[in-house]
């Protein structure tokens, strides 16, 4: 075989590796963290890369406001599914974005600069939120529910195992 051709036929296959979605590809980003970043220790202006569950969407003239309730991002991107949170944080984009399409409870990673903080309300008390000004951002697809298939019996065995009936 032709030495050019495998180095095509990997690059092909190495490029079926790249797990992060080209919006969320942002060089110098930061480590810091919405409970850093809500306390004042990081400074504004450093790019971050943060996601999580949407809380809620607000439209105004020129931007649209998201709350986002923040999860740890897998290698991927993708906010985990977990309970775990390190905070709130406001990302502010520019232009419209439709809240039917941004609804509440859809998991979305972004990518910006930290502006500053703003206090607001939740319910009735006074939070105060991260602004994240977004340059590039990724909306995830719902997974597929899960399925549980119940066994008849947990002590069930069958004899035939790894080969199934009549021997395949």
């Amino acid at each position: 075989m032709k030495p050019w051709l495998i180095i095509i036929i990997l690059g092909f296959a190495l490029a079926g590796c790249a797990t992060l979605p080209a919006a969320l590809r942002a060089p110098n980003v930061t480590s810091f963290t919405v409970s850093e970043a809500q306390q004042g220790q990081a400074p504004a202006g450093v790019r971050v890369r943060w996601g999580g569950t949407i809380a809620q969407v607000r439209n105004g003239q020129a931007h649209t406001w998201m709350e986002i309730v923040e999860q740890p991002l897998a290698r991927n991107g993708r906010p985990h599914r977990t309970d775990q949170s390190d905070g709130r944080f406001l990302a502010r984009f520019t232009g419209f974005l439709d809240p039917a399409i941004y609804a509440t409870g859809r998991k979305l990673t972004v990518v910006g600069e930290l502006e500053h903080t703003q206090v607001r309300t939740i319910g009735q008390f006074s939070y105060t939120f991260p602004v994240v000004k977004v340059t590039s951002f990724h909306l995830w697809r719902p997974l597929p529910k899960r399925r549980y298939w119940p066994t008849p019996n947990p002590f069930w065995y069958n004899p035939w195992y790894p080969w199934g009936y009549p021997f395949y």
